[in-house]
């Protein structure tokens, strides 16, 4: 995740140039900082939530596959 900012900024830095000329609108580069870290989450959010709903159908009681452990099987805990 902080190679997401890191990277970015140093563009910005290693861009500026010695002699004065255009500016940078920092609202633009906020915004644009803010709607690739939103992708990111959104997709990590996608990929976690994703990966929750497979395991909850996946161990579900009602799965035919689901066999109970030995232990569940005597009622030893």
């Amino acid at each position: 995740m902080a190679i997401l900012v890191i990277i970015p900024a140093a563009e910005y830095v290693f861009a500026a140039g010695d002699e004065p000329g255009g500016y940078l609108d920092r609202r633009v580069v906020i915004w644009n900082l803010f709607y690739r870290m939103m992708t990111v989450a959104f997709t990590v959010g996608a990929v976690v939530s994703g990966t929750i709903i497979w395991l909850c159908w996946r161990f579900r009681e009602s799965n035919p596959k689901a066999t109970p452990t030995p232990y569940e099987k005597e009622g030893v805990w």
